[in-house]
């Protein structure tokens, strides 16, 4: 298998020029102060994370709240392999959706599909070769220019959630858990087109149940991914992560007006 499947959303999320998006995105990696969580988080561990959340949205309006997540990779060089899970938006489909693909491509070069890893997945029943769920898919596409300004040589495990248990999530994450190599990213929206003012009431309420690991407590309302961050929590809780908020915003306070707002956060589990 030789195809590298290319961008589909370079231009449009983020810039499709490599010096350009290069700039923008080791720009938004120097302004993330590692460590600097909300007031009302603990004090933040030390230590690589072993997963995160970050946003999925132009860089313009989510990039910011996305760095805040990779800037807490502070041992990069040992991490070797990413599981890279985010919600199918175009497709609907049962379970989780592997590509084709032996690489996915952005302007700053091609990141190798693990595909060891996608086989020794490949038995259990929630899992499918779906090739066309990534047509057009940005989720998972706008964090690879972050990886690959954090990390140097490694393979990624790309996997589209569609409609899955956080059981079935977990399953999947549990198989491939591996030891500090394998660092897990959950991409993720939160709440969509509300006021801004019942946007941050919602996103609160979400990134509070994030932090407690409570997965039960999270709606499709409130996150786009509900399903990949669903199962990210009950394997967090059987790893006995702790969960620290990192930034939490929305688009009235990035790039946007305030009427109709998207909300962002970044997490770190240790």
């Amino acid at each position: 298998m030789s195809r590298t499947r290319r961008p589909a959303v370079a231009s449009l999320f983020y810039p499709g020029d490599a010096s350009s998006l290069r700039g923008m995105v080791t720009d938004l990696l120097a302004a993330a102060e590692p460590g600097d969580a909300p007031a009302s988080t603990e004090t933040t561990p030390t230590g690589q994370p072993k997963a995160l959340i970050a946003p999925h949205a132009g860089y313009a309006y989510s990039g910011a709240v996305a760095a805040s997540a990779y800037a807490q990779l502070r041992q990069p060089e040992t991490i070797r392999r990413v599981l890279l899970l985010g919600p199918a938006h175009r497709l609907p489909f049962r379970g989780l959706a592997v590509p084709e693909a032996a690489a996915l491509a952005t302007p700053l070069g091609s990141v190798p599909v693990d595909r060891a890893a996608l086989a020794s997945a490949a038995d259990l029943p929630q899992v499918h070769e779906l090739d066309m769920a990534f047509d057009g898919e940005h989720c998972l596409e706008v964090q690879l220019p972050f990886l690959q300004a954090r990390l140097s040589d490694f393979g990624i495990v790309p996997l589209l959630v569609g409609d899955a248990s956080a059981e079935e999530v977990a399953e999947v994450l549990e198989r491939l858990w591996g030891g500090p190599e394998t660092l897990i990213v959950i991409s993720s929206d939160l709440s969509h087109y509300l006021d801004y003012d019942s946007a941050r009431a919602i996103d609160a309420r979400t990134s509070e149940a994030i932090c407690a690991l409570r997965p039960d407590a999270i709606s499709t309302r409130q996150a786009c991914g509900r399903h990949p961050v669903a199962g990210l929590l009950t394997a967090a809780r059987h790893h006995h992560l702790h969960a620290r908020a990192l930034d939490l915003r929305n688009s009235g306070d990035t790039a946007g007006p305030r009427d109709r707002v998207v909300g962002y956060g970044a997490y770190a589990f240790n």
